[in-house]
């Protein structure tokens, strides 16, 4: 076994090697693949909830950790699961190497916290493929230019996997987690949400930057430009969702609903747009949309939606970014709200005229009044919620736009 043999890339959540038992099952998953013919580079998360612990225990230390440093503490986490992995799989009789993203040829800019992969040179993985080794690599992480450790942001172990995959030519990237697929709804939030068999990359793409979870935004995006499939599934069975470039999008169907907590709307005048974007690229932070009023003819409102990537009821970084471009805007400021972002995901956004109205009326009689934001963007339609409202919200457009069917426009009168 060795060269010629095709290559499998597999990525393992937080959860599926969140202690010693659940590495072990891992390990067994991962000789079964290597024993059927497939050379097998795994990436891995961090074990459990230790990303989060770390984060919490620099803001111990600090209300405002150096970025740096808090890529260099955050990182350490992969390499234990890594280490402890590939340990795991020498015991069952096989090769393994456990290597860093640095290791890996990872390469990325110098944006501390969100780095973005510029080159993969992986000539040491393709090595120890080649010798017949299984090749653990630790996700979320790289190494620019000037030979900083970086980190690559919310679901930086997907996008560690689908750039790896690129990079190798593999088979096949598969996405393992706690959940086995992507579903219409968060299963927690609506019980009669349904896994979907397959999807586009457009599709997985909007519905992972309004909120789903399963797979990172940045790797679906990666995924896309290299057109690779991606199959998401579960550690312990179940189904899986396909999610691949050729996927009918001309359907008009809505393909689920998404919550993402968090988040910010700011709309201000056009003139302040050249500061915002400054200070956006300082914090190396993308926004989830940037839109101009309708006829505005450029120097118009201006509506910016930006979503945090920290999960923690307090994230000290994204409060400052707001209140930095408050303080930017000054009287250009014309409103804003915070709360949880609630959508629907699919290609009959923008292509069908009834909609806007149906998930305002939708959402209004779900919390009891109008909502104050509502917008299109790519397949996503979503409106900003408080966020004690945003699960009844969850529960009421997934019962009008996807239970019993595909969803279909109102008959004309």
């Amino acid at each position: 076994m060795g060269a010629g043999e095709p290559i499998v890339v597999q990525k393992y959540g937080g959860s599926s090697v969140a202690d010693v038992d659940r590495i072990q099952q891992v390990a067994d998953r991962i000789v079964a693949t290597r024993r059927a013919g497939k050379r097998v580079v795994a990436v891995v998360s961090a074990m459990g909830k230790t990303t989060d612990d770390l984060v919490k225990l620099a803001h111990e230390i600090t209300d405002t950790p150096d970025r740096r440093e808090l890529d260099m503490l955050l990182t350490a986490g992969e390499r234990i699961s890594m280490a402890l992995l590939a340990m795991a799989i020498r015991a069952r009789g096989m090769p393994a190497t456990s290597l860093t993203g640095s290791q890996c040829g990872i390469l990325t800019n110098d944006a501390p916290g969100g780095a973005r992969i510029v080159e993969i040179r992986p000539f040491r993985v393709q090595d120890a493929l080649d010798q017949g080794q299984i090749v653990i690599v630790a996700g979320f992480q790289g190494v620019s230019y000037r030979r900083e450790v970086t980190t690559l942001g919310r679901g930086g172990s997907d996008t560690t996997a689908v750039a790896l995959a690129a990079a190798l030519d593999a088979e096949a990237c598969e996405i393992y987690s706690d959940v086995d697929g992507v579903y219409t709804a968060d299963p927690r939030v609506v019980p009669d949400a349904r896994r979907l068999d397959a999807m586009s990359h457009d599709e997985m793409l909007a519905m992972a930057r309004c909120g789903a979870k399963v797979l990172g935004s940045d790797a679906v995006a990666y995924a896309r430009m290299h057109g690779i499939a991606l199959y998401a599934r579960g550690t312990h069975g179940g189904g899986e969702t396909l999610v691949r470039r050729d996927e009918p999008t001309d359907r008009p169907h809505i393909s689920g609903v998404s919550s993402r907590a968090h988040c910010a709307v700011l709309q201000y005048d056009a003139e302040g747009q050249e500061q915002v974007e400054i200070e956006l690229a300082n914090a190396a932070v993308a926004p989830l949309l940037l839109v101009a009023a309708a006829g505005a003819a450029g120097c118009g409102p201006l509506t910016l939606l930006l979503g945090r990537d920290v999960a923690d009821a307090v994230d000290p970084a994204f409060e400052r970014l707001v209140q930095k471009l408050r303080d930017l805007l000054g009287d250009r400021l014309r409103g804003e709200q915070q709360g949880t972002l609630v959508s629907i995901v699919g290609p009959a956004v923008g292509r069908e005229p009834a909609l806007l109205a149906q998930f305002r009326a939708v959402v209004t009689q779900s919390v009891g009044a109008p909502p104050a934001w509502v917008m299109a963007h790519g397949l996503c339609l979503s409106s900003l919620l408080q966020p004690a409202q945003a699960d009844a919200a969850v529960v009421a457009l997934h019962r009008a736009f996807v239970e019993g069917g595909p969803w279909q426009p109102p008959a004309a009168a």
